[in-house]
């Protein structure tokens, strides 16, 4: 268990990595014996409790680097709160210095076998007192600290992997009309051909064209025709209905979707579906015969086999848009 799961969930601060000693005794004497000696010492900070009842409350709140604990104390026993200490997250590794009277060899096997680190009888000089608590303070605090950088390392991990898979998707996507780029299509076609050949399903492929988009821009100008493609990419990405389903720009004014599980019908209703989507929004177009901006569209679909390859599929797709081109435009045409 971390040595810091007691202060998961806050900022650490440097007060978090001072000596501090939480003395449970309710002895008098003895307490204002440990304060004097511990006084001389500026870099440790002393607190105690007399009542035992209150000692678990205690070293919650002062976050003790070491705490001193005396054996036999008026209604409570010392080795039953060494065990509470161990039971709770918070305080479990903690080191305790059981501090007591009787110097006898079974209790103090008892004591480091219920988990105390260190067992003094009472009362040490102060050398070795303050020795024993620098000693087991510096591991504590060690504990921390190393906790504290793994944190930081592992947040830093995450953090530049969300940055890595960031950059992925960015990377995969047209800066322009924000769906996949040419890079991202190619991926997914092979990825989709391999699992329709294993599937043995259906994979269609729908290439478009703007219709006349060199003469759109050399009306209009290269922002109006930015935004023109930005228009037939939201049009094209209002078609696909499953999460499997990709639209891509192909390059320029062209683009593609890339459906799998889908056979010429379907293939065909989402072509027609595009291009009615985009004749309703009726953008003007200076220089085409209709007055207004329309796309043709070639489809391909085929069930994914050993003799055939995603370039044989994509070259009749092409074929397929050429025909609806040299058709007329505005249409969608399927692959023989």
């Amino acid at each position: 268990m971390s040595a810091v799961s007691h202060f998961q969930g806050r900022e650490r601060d440097d007060a978090d990595y001072k000596v501090r000693v939480l003395l449970v005794d309710d002895q008098i004497i003895m307490i204002e014996a440990v304060r004097r000696m511990l006084a001389r010492h500026d870099d440790i900070e002393f607190q105690f409790v007399t009542d035992a009842r209150a000692a678990h409350a205690a070293a919650l709140r002062h976050r003790p680097t070491v705490i001193l604990q005396d054996l036999v104390m008026q209604g409570a026993d010392g080795f039953q709160l060494i065990r509470a200490y161990q039971e709770d997250e918070a305080l479990r590794d903690i080191p305790v210095v059981v501090l007591s009277t009787r110097d006898e060899a079974k209790l103090k096997a008892h004591a480091f076998a219920i988990g105390a680190h260190d067992y003094l009888v009472k009362l040490p000089d102060e050398l070795e007192l303050v020795a024993r608590i620098r000693h087991h303070s510096a591991g504590y605090i060690s504990g921390l600290q190393r906790d504290a950088a793994y944190r930081s390392l592992s947040a830093s991990q995450e953090k530049l992997a969300r940055v890595n898979e960031e950059l992925r998707r960015l990377a995969a996507l047209d800066g322009l009309t924000g769906i996949a780029n040419r890079r991202r299509f190619d991926e997914a076609v092979h990825v989709e051909w391999q699992r329709g050949r294993r599937q043995q399903s259906p994979l269609a492929l729908l290439l478009c064209d703007v219709d006349h988009f060199k003469l759109y821009n050399d009306h209009l100008g290269h922002p109006a025709g930015d935004l023109c493609l930005k228009k037939v990419a939201a049009v094209l990405t209002g078609q696909l209905k499953r999460p499997a389903d990709l639209a891509a720009r192909y390059g320029g004014e062209e683009f593609a979707l890339l459906l799998p599980d889908t056979d010429l019908a379907g293939a065909l209703r989402v072509g027609e579906a595009c291009c009615a989507g985009l004749q309703q929004l009726a953008l003007p177009h200076p220089g085409a015969p209709c007055g207004y901006v329309t796309m043709s569209m070639g489809v391909a679909c085929i069930v994914p086999g050993e003799d055939d390859g995603p370039d044989d599929f994509i070259a009749r797709a092409d074929a397929a848009l050429y025909d609806a081109k040299r058709s007329g435009r505005n249409r969608v045409s399927a692959a023989g």
